[in-house]
């Protein structure tokens, strides 16, 4: 059963979000999915806490450095998917979680301090490669991009990634208040009020081709085919 791992070395790069609104696609289509919260501010756990999760995405919270391999292991067994959201950090826990991942997610701004930071996240996923002698599929995602604006720096970071190499999803994560309302108010994004936060269904849109391209990759190996307007 696939294990899904959201990394970076640092804060505020849209981690939770991402692993939540994958995990809620993910179970929406009907599968169960855990989420083991293996960040100590524990935002997944809260989130669910306010109610109004799929039935079957069930979140785990009691996660330590020295339990996060056993845990892991132990719902993948059982689960069809397995999420994990990590602190924003560079740590044991981290790099224990990474080490059991079919797919490692680092989220990145665009921004060329971010995308030092994926780099750092990438590096950490090749040094677990090698301890535990087993190919670990790593993939960057963008987030917090603009639906109207290209940046040219957000031009440039792309540029760089895709001439290195790096594996990168084609949708991106675009800034869009329902995607900050879910953890204010709890649910899924199909749940939030239209009337009070904007742009429900753009975000509905972005969230559900980022899980089939995720999705795509971890059966294919490879990256979706291009599909108009993926970033938006």
């Amino acid at each position: 059963m696939p294990v899904i791992v959201f990394a970076s070395p640092k804060g505020g790069a849209g981690k939770t979000t991402a692993a939540v609104v994958l995990a809620s696609e993910i179970a929406r289509k009907g599968a169960a999915v855990i989420m083991v919260d293996g960040d100590p501010r524990k935002r997944v756990t809260r989130w669910a806490g306010k109610g109004g999760a799929p039935e079957n995405l069930t979140v785990v919270s009691q996660v330590s450095e020295e339990t996060i391999i056993d845990e892991i292991e132990r719902h993948a067994q059982t689960a069809p998917f397995v999420i994990v959201d990590l602190e924003g950090t560079a740590s044991l826990m981290v790099a224990y979680a990474i080490s059991r991942a079919d797919l490692v997610v680092v989220p990145s701004q665009g921004s060329q301090m971010d995308a030092e930071d994926a780099i750092d996240a990438i590096r950490l996923v090749r040094k677990q490669e090698r301890a535990f002698g087993r190919k670990i599929p790593f993939v960057v995602l963008l987030t917090k991009t603009s639906a109207a604006i290209r940046p040219r720096t957000l031009r440039h970071i792309v540029a760089q990634l895709d001439e290195a190499g790096v594996p990168r999803l084609s949708t991106e994560l675009i800034e869009r208040d329902a995607f900050k309302a879910i953890f204010s108010f709890g649910g899924t994004l199909e749940d939030l009020d239209r009337s009070q936060v904007g742009g429900v269904k753009d975000a509905i849109a972005n969230a559900r081709a980022f899980a089939a391209e995720v999705v795509h990759r971890l059966r294919t190996g490879e990256a979706a085919p291009a599909v108009a307007g993926a970033a938006a």
